[in-house]
């Protein structure tokens, strides 16, 4: 085979390598919950007291 015909055969390989996860692994995403606050029941201290 010739050299360019090697080349791109090469490059190509690198590339999917590249795309298909050849670096570091997915990070974990993960959501965090938060309670919602606990709210006071009011205190009537006005007119109708």
């Amino acid at each position: 085979m010739s050299k360019s015909i090697k080349f791109i055969t090469l490059l190509g390989f690198v590339v999917t390598v590249a795309a298909c996860g050849g670096g570091q692994p997915a990070q974990e995403e993960y959501v965090v919950i938060e309670p919602e606050p606990i709210s006071v029941e009011p205190v009537y201290t006005g007119k109708y007291k």
